[in-house]
């Protein structure tokens, strides 16, 4: 008889690698017919889908790499060390997968190399450019003692974890700072063409705090797909802290985002019932009120399908604060006409493809999860108890 579990398993692989072929067509098509052949980004909206979520979003996604590695190695929370590996090969994976967007985003992505040459340090895309180079190269220093223990390295381990990690973490945590903020200072220049529940002069803070609960939301989530998938798990304890973590960070946003509207005098703008209040409100309530609420409850956080799915929450809300912010807000402000074409869709989704092919590979045959396969577990049990 087939397991239920491996048809699923088969199914998802098909899926994620039909996506792949699909995904290299359109790239042939942009690169040899020009960025008009493949999406309908034009003068009046020239960052559409692809900066909204593979920019955005994924920068955002990987900021679990330096929330938890600084957790653990900056603030000595050792018991919290486990949590590492799976973030940082999370955050390196998003790296990759934004950089690999983006030269299909960019007009001319033969000259990606230019500010590595020609400085522009007045340039707000310049910091951010610089800062994501140099963290994906520290995301892959963090990610190489893995492979070393796959490969028997033990010694050269040994010198990286006693020698380079710590110096590693402090500059993956200031790079991972500046370019987190300075995304938000993207936006902070253009005032006029921002729709007021979305502009702010704060936008860096409040993309620095979303980054880093996103982050921590992350961990929880592909924890949890680990589990189902692979048959790998964390301590409870560890999830359930960081559950209590996001809850925290989930909740410091909300009061500064709300805060910074009666500032402004832009609240009533959510009350208003046009399409940006309903977008507004969808984001704040689904996306952030709800899950803080559940994280803040013990239950929930003891069982790993309503934690999983709580932090799941946080992850789409903080992605659908990236897309109104990049997209929605941008139209509403200016009045640009912009429907994503098709192809769009598929790059997105076919970077996502590769980053889940990817993970799972990592998974598979790197001792990402220091605990391994469970034993007397049921992964394909959806309701599994979280316990001491």
């Amino acid at each position: 008889m087939t397991n239920p579990k491996s048809l699923r398993l088969h199914f998802w692989s098909t899926f994620f690698v039909g996506l792949m072929v699909l995904l290299a067509v359109v790239i042939v098509r942009r690169f040899t017919m020009g960025l008009g052949a493949v999406s309908n980004l034009s003068d009046q909206m020239p960052w559409g889908l692809w900066i909204g979520f593979d920019l955005l979003c994924g920068v955002s996604l990987g900021a679990g790499g330096f929330a938890v590695t600084a957790v653990v190695y900056i603030f000595h929370l050792d018991r919290y060390r486990p949590l590492a590996r799976p973030a940082v090969l999370t955050a390196f994976l998003g790296y990759l997968i934004v950089i690999g967007a983006l030269l299909v985003d960019l007009g001319r992505p033969w000259n990606i190399w230019h500010p590595l040459v020609f400085w522009n340090p007045h340039s707000v895309m310049f910091e951010v450019g610089w800062c994501v180079m140099l963290y994906t190269t520290v995301l892959f220093l963090e990610f190489l003692p893995l492979v070393l223990e796959r490969f028997g390295y033990k010694k050269q381990m040994h010198f990286m974890h006693s020698y380079l990690t710590p110096g590693l973490v402090i500059a993956g945590v200031l790079l991972s700072t500046m370019h987190q903020s300075s995304l938000g200072t993207l936006y902070v220049i253009v005032p006029q063409k921002l729709h007021p529940l979305w502009y702010s002069p704060i936008l860096p803070i409040l993309f620095f705090i979303s980054a880093i609960t996103l982050g921590l939301a992350m961990t929880n989530v592909e924890s949890f797909l680990a589990l189902r998938g692979f048959g790998k798990k964390l301590e409870a304890d560890l999830l359930r802290g960081v559950g209590r973590a996001t809850a925290v960070m989930l909740m410091v946003y909300l009061v500064v985002r709300i805060e910074e509207l009666i500032v402004r005098d832009a609240l009533h703008y959510a009350f208003a019932f046009d399409k940006a209040s309903w977008f507004f409100l969808a984001e704040i309530i689904l996306g952030g009120i709800v899950p803080m609420v559940l994280l803040f409850m013990k239950r929930v956080r003891r069982n790993a399908l309503a934690l999983s799915g709580a932090q799941f929450l946080v992850v789409l809300g903080i992605i659908f604060n990236r897309m109104n912010v990049a997209v929605t807000a941008f139209q509403l402000g200016t009045g640009a006409e912009y429907k994503p074409h098709w192809m769009e869709f598929v790059v997105s989704m076919g970077m996502v493809a590769i980053g889940v092919y990817a993970f799972s590979l990592a998974v598979r045959y790197l001792p990402v999860y220091p605990e391994g396969p469970l034993a007397g577990a049921k992964p394909k049990d959806p309701f599994v108890e979280l316990t001491h």
